[in-house]
């Protein structure tokens, strides 16, 4: 496994709009759709990153904390499937029952959301005000596989809370790392 850092977009960067296939819903989601009233979580994942699913169980409680206090969530998989079939949609599906993942996880076909938003790596999260302005990207904690932290989602929760209760974010923000994304 490879370790890749976030590209880290420039923060008050205005969230790029979609339009993908969901995995675990009958349906397209764009931006708007999965637009929280207080913010929106915007997490780029896969189905077979070590660090993905090292850090899974706390990506779910985080969009099931959060949801109920206006916070969106969305996960999108941009990887290419011709090499890693395993991230193909009919497996995401699957990822999403055996996870508990009730909000949208998107396919990323074209991989160009993930150019959009500049990603570079799974788990990739990316955290959006009310006004659809980005005001943290960066690692969910400082947990990662074989290091022996036990995993607290403590930075994205605390990125989280302070957008929530209208409190200064520190600009200073450390890059998620993970497994690249899958590059066509």
């Amino acid at each position: 496994m490879s370790l890749t850092p976030s590209n880290m977009l420039p923060l008050g960067t205005i969230a790029p709009d979609f339009l993908l296939p969901a995995s675990n819903f009958n349906t397209n989601f764009n931006f708007e759709d999965c637009k929280g009233k207080l913010g929106t979580l915007v997490v780029f994942m896969c189905n077979h990153c070590p660090y993905v699913l090292h850090v899974i169980d706390e990506i779910v409680m985080i969009a099931n904390d959060y949801r109920v206090q206006g916070i969106g969530i969305v996960a999108i998989s941009s990887n290419d499937i011709v090499k890693y079939p395993q991230d193909a949609p009919d497996k995401m599906a699957d990822f999403t029952l055996k996870h508990k993942v009730d909000f949208p996880y998107l396919y990323d076909e074209s991989q160009q959301v993930a150019k959009k938003y500049d990603a570079a790596c799974t788990p990739d999260f990316y955290l959006f005000n009310p006004q659809n302005k980005l005001v943290y990207r960066g690692q969910l904690d400082d947990s990662r596989p074989e290091n022996g932290i036990p995993v607290s989602g403590s930075d994205l929760r605390n990125a989280i809370d302070s957008v929530i209760y209208n409190r200064h974010l520190n600009d200073v923000q450390k890059p998620s790392m993970g497994c690249g994304i899958k590059w066509k």
